[in-house]
């Protein structure tokens, strides 16, 4: 293999090694060349966001590299026609050979990077991907390899000549199931039950997220926290399942059956619950929850846009 010293090489195949443009020739071009991106526009207007998006990055998280579909983009002056799309690229490498804690640290650290590199005064970075969960079975305590969803937004923004961190958002989105407690209430109402076992109805599955976000810093929860409140409002579904365990689950959600409206006010109490004496009032609360019908061609869908101390004011109220 022949050093590439040249920019554009001749065909190898056919053993002429000669450069049609020299390193040299190269770099005098480029000293002496305009850069196109920070040209003026031919309609001077600034843009909202500009930047690359269907990107895959890979950040080492607690000593494991995983991958994240991202979107990262930038505000543009009116006086620059463009963004300098491989400064982004190159923050996206150099971040890879760095350990981070969390998602959110991650997050941050790349919007802040791709900021510092480009003219505007915001980046906005969004991260959305799959991480393993290992649970136990209810009854059977086997443990079940299964997957939850998370995503995480960060914001930095110039101000003054430094770059802050401007907010921060992280949501896990788990799935479980609801029985529907309408068929029930009319079993009920016919004279059926014996107050034990619970009157049949329709069932679904569903799938929640729950996001927390701050305006400023990094959200003091992580993926566990907000998992851990998920569990407790819902009937978290598993994988792998043994025949007590399915049975358990079933009842469970039989016992406690839940319009996609309940799935969404629990988690808002499940999140007050583990937050409301740890996290400031302010932080931000968003819990949307889908409910796959069975027995409907429509699905429902449910959300919630609030903040911690809202919550808190309702419930203590």
């Amino acid at each position: 293999m022949h050093e590439r010293a040249a920019v554009v090489r001749q065909d190898e195949e056919s053993g002429d090694p000669s450069c049609l443009i020299s390193m040299a020739e190269h770099e005098r071009v480029v000293a002496c060349g305009v850069d196109v991106p920070q040209e003026p526009p031919a309609v001077p207007l600034p843009l909202s966001d500009v930047g690359i998006t269907g990107k895959t990055v890979w950040l080492r998280l607690n000593g494991a590299a995983l991958p994240m579909r991202a979107g990262i983009c930038v505000d543009l002056p009116a006086t620059r026609r463009g963004i300098h799309m491989s400064r982004m690229e190159e923050v996206v490498s150099r971040l890879y050979d760095e350990e981070f804690d969390s998602l959110p640290a991650y997050a941050a650290s790349l919007a802040a990077g791709v900021l510092e590199g480009q003219e505007g005064g915001r980046a906005e970075v969004g991260l959305a991907g799959s991480l393993p969960v290992v649970r136990a079975t209810a009854v059977s305590g086997r443990s079940s390899l299964d997957t939850v969803e998370v995503d995480c937004r960060a914001v930095a923004v110039r101000k003054s000549g430094r770059i802050r961190t401007a907010g921060i958002a992280l949501g896990v989105t788990a799935s479980h199931i609801t029985a529907c407690p309408c068929t029930q209430a009319y079993n009920i109402e016919l004279g059926g039950g014996d107050g034990i076992m619970p009157m049949p109805t329709h069932s679904q599955r569903s799938r929640t997220t729950l996001r927390l976000s701050a305006a400023g810093g990094l959200v003091e929860a992580g993926v566990d926290d907000l998992i851990a409140c998920l569990d407790n409002a819902l009937h978290l579904t598993s994988d792998l399942l043994k025949r007590p365990d399915e049975a358990e689950i079933v009842m469970a959600s039989h016992r406690r059956p839940q319009f996609a409206e309940d799935a969404v006010r629990e988690v808002a109490r499940s999140a007050w619950l583990r937050f409301g004496g740890d996290l400031p009032p302010e932080t931000g609360v968003e819990i949307e929850s889908l409910s796959l019908e069975s027995i409907h061609i429509h699905d429902v869908r449910c959300r919630l846009e609030t903040t911690l101390g809202e919550i808190g004011e309702r419930l203590d109220g």
